[in-house]
């Protein structure tokens, strides 16, 4: 049997020793006291004192965190399409990627409120590198992804990864990952083939698109009224735009994780697809197509429902027509939302530059655009 322990999340067994561990670290305690703020710091470490499992941790402590989140920081979330699925079974849920943390949160928070299963969810372990962090992933059941590897590593550990996928789903635990690697910046969700190839390594004897029928993928679309980091992404859109090469600063993911939790969010949306099954594969199937092609082609379908469930809101629309200099959308939207839009563009991004400006309104005009792309396809 293979060993997982550098990408595994924690054991039951774990969590009670590591919450005791790292209780006392600065950065835990004010997202416990963010938690419960009518609570003593005693009352709260008797919480902690108290979960003796992931399940425990997440329904006492981190239900509570990502509602807390949603009070101070959006104006509400809403769902669709998740009575649709069995509470019995378990899932691979496929999303587009917005946010490093909350996307995975906000999913679980609703599965926990429509008693579905709760996810295992793929994080870069670029993004965990502070043991804090490493900790609070495995207690909230991530596990990780290896990146920044040669090539020979990347093949060797993504077959790891796609075996460890398919053990979490036979023990029926469902899984989320992100359609792609790394956040969407510029606001055209697409899923990558690689994750897909990723995937399917696993399946064994059987045929790719028996495996990938088999997993029960659903796609989900999540959907914020506005991005709490859209500025923070500027700077590597605009360097993608402009072909030049984008390093990283030294904190920014972790500058983006509290960004994207503490930002204002407007409201928020999490849609659920139909779940993919041998019926929707079998005009894939005969095809005859090559691997390559037939998981083009799965990638094609899990966008068309990202894309066809995607929740559109005024910034969308109003973005869309600033970028075409149309007034195609203005019912709508109101004009006090078209004020406030044009305020929040003109807080954020030079709009002397116009190449700032368009990638700024591709931001938000891209899943409009997309949508569009359905009904004229």
């Amino acid at each position: 049997m293979q060993n997982f322990d550098d990408i595994r999340f924690y054991d039951d067994e774990e969590v009670n020793p590591a919450l005791q561990q790292y209780v006392k670290h600065p950065m835990v305690k004010a997202l416990l006291q963010f938690t419960f703020p009518d609570l003593e710091y005693d009352e709260i470490r008797t919480i902690l004192a108290d979960c003796y499992s992931i399940k425990d941790f997440q329904s006492k402590v981190i239900y509570y965190s990502v509602e807390k989140v949603l009070e101070k920081t959006s104006e509400g979330l809403s769902d669709r399409g998740f009575d649709k699925l069995d509470q019995d079974e378990s899932y691979f849920y496929i999303s587009n990627h917005r946010d490093i943390l909350l996307d995975t949160s906000l999913l679980n928070y609703t599965l926990y409120n429509h008693d579905l299963v709760m996810t295992a969810s793929a994080i870069g372990d670029n993004l965990v590198q502070k043991p804090f962090l490493a900790a609070l992933a495995k207690l909230n059941r991530n596990f990780l992804v290896l990146r920044n590897q040669s090539p020979r590593e990347m093949l060797k550990s993504s077959m790891r990864l796609s075996e460890y996928t398919r053990g979490l789903l036979e023990d029926s635990r469902s899984i989320w990952m992100a359609q792609r690697e790394g956040r969407t910046k510029d606001g055209n969700d697409v899923t990558q083939q690689g994750v897909l190839k990723m995937i399917g390594m696993a399946k064994g004897d059987l045929d790719l698109l028996d495996y990938l029928a088999k997993i029960k993928i659903v796609p989900v679309s999540i959907s914020y009224e506005f991005d709490p980091t859209d500025m923070l992404k500027m700077p590597e859109v605009l360097a993608k735009r402009m072909q030049e090469e984008y390093k990283k600063s030294a904190n920014e993911d972790f500058n983006s994780i509290m960004q994207g939790a503490m930002g204002q969010k407007g409201r928020i949306r999490l849609n659920a697809g139909d779940v993919i099954t041998s019926a929707d594969l079998d005009y894939i199937r005969e095809q005859n197509l090559s691997v390559n092609d037939q998981l083009q082609a799965v990638s094609k379908l899990i966008d068309k429902e990202i894309h066809k469930n995607y929740k559109l809101w005024p910034s969308n629309y109003i973005a869309c027509d600033l970028l075409r200099n149309e007034e195609r959308f203005t019912d709508k939207y109101t004009e006090k939302e078209k004020r406030q839009f044009d305020r929040r563009v003109s807080r954020r991004v030079d709009i002397k530059n116009p190449l700032a400006l368009n990638s700024y309104l591709l931001m938000y005009a891209n899943p409009v655009i997309n949508k569009l792309g359905l009904n004229e396809g």
